[in-house]
């Protein structure tokens, strides 16, 4: 294993509260995080993640303990000091006028370009190397205020690189995107860690995808006392179910996702195999059916035929209905 980037030593991060005791929001942890890894943050609103990473990132004092990047205190480096081996990407949508994309990665040289603020030619190629890193070559000349989010977020994580940090903080990179664009900002992240060296830690929302891409998660629940392991340990222990606990959703350990609760009045039994069946499982479920794969006495039978020409049957005592789309299913067990 290589030597940890990032120290986190009996650290509390919260408010100073005039007079009496400070609001500690997050309690003493230590952990460790090393380079060319992904850490992700998760855990419900309002339990104090974008809290926690300002105090990693410097940007706000720990109550308790100590922030160590590559051995050094990060609450003792000068601004500049701490530009130069960590960035930072928040959540907040930016305004920046008619700055192109190149011109607003540009500015993640500021930590190296002097009171001047003259770009040398080794820093046009850090430019354009980091916009290359994120796909967004063709973005480098667009005005930033006629980009999506998709392509917003791409500039902003280009101009973090451009600092040529060893950590990157995110702040929850995929708030504003939508689900392909969420896949898309997750595996860009990964693979700028496994290419680059640097340690990515983020915080975020979309548990699926910290599930499949996290080497470390830190869970913070309501409690404030933080949880660090692998995901898959996090979810054998039961981890996830207490930090997310609700009367109105529960967590299934044998898929990593949240259900909502919903009664069984109804039995179906089905056959078939692959993404036909997957699909009409989901279906049959919705409609408050308890899917079962083993024949029963008097319990419709659905067979699924993934065919060039898909179909399903409904078999019913002496009866055999055909339908072509899952919606004609449901619309003939409603009948039946």
């Amino acid at each position: 294993m290589s030597v940890p980037l990032l120290q986190i030593q009996s650290l509390s991060a919260g408010y100073p509260q005039r007079g009496i005791l400070p609001h500690e929001v997050v309690h003493p942890f230590t952990t460790q995080i090393h380079p060319g890894t992904v850490t992700c943050l998760i855990g419900p609103n309002g339990a104090g993640k974008s809290t926690l990473l300002t105090t990693i990132a410097g940007m706000q004092k720990p109550l308790h303990g100590h922030v160590l990047l590559e051995g050094a205190d990060i609450h003792q480096m000068s601004i500049t000091a701490r530009a130069k081996r960590l960035s930072v990407v928040l959540t907040q949508k930016m305004e920046v006028g008619l700055f192109t994309g190149y011109a607003l990665v540009a500015m993640g040289r500021h930590p190296y370009t002097g009171l001047m603020g003259k770009l040398t030619g080794q820093d046009h190629d850090v430019i354009r190397r980091s916009i290359d890193w994120v796909g967004a070559g063709q973005l480098a000349d667009r005005p930033f205020n006629q980009m999506s989010d998709g392509e917003r977020q791409k500039i902003l994580i280009a101009r973090a690189l451009a600092q040529e940090p060893n950590l990157l903080i995110l702040d929850e990179p995929t708030a504003y995107l939508d689900l392909p664009r969420r896949v898309e900002c997750m595996a860009l992240l990964r693979d700028l860690a496994l290419r680059t060296g640097c340690a990515v830690l983020l915080s975020t929302h979309d548990l699926d995808l910290a599930l499949r891409c996290a080497d470390q998660m830190w869970l913070l629940p309501y409690t404030g006392q933080v949880q660090v392991g692998l995901p898959e340990d996090l979810v054998l222990s039961g981890a996830f179910e207490s930090a997310f606990h609700s009367t109105s959703v529960s967590f299934d350990r044998m898929t990593g996702a949240f259900h909502l609760p919903e009664k069984r009045s109804k039995v179906a039994v089905l056959e078939g195999e692959g993404t036909h069946f997957v699909w009409t499982k989901r279906a049959l479920e919705r409609q408050g059916y308890e899917v079962l794969t083993a024949r029963q006495p008097h319990t419709p039978v659905i067979r699924v035929d993934p065919a060039d020409e898909p179909h399903w049957q409904i078999i019913n005592d002496e009866t055999c209905v055909e339908c072509y789309s899952v919606d004609a299913l449901l619309v003939n067990l409603r009948n039946h």
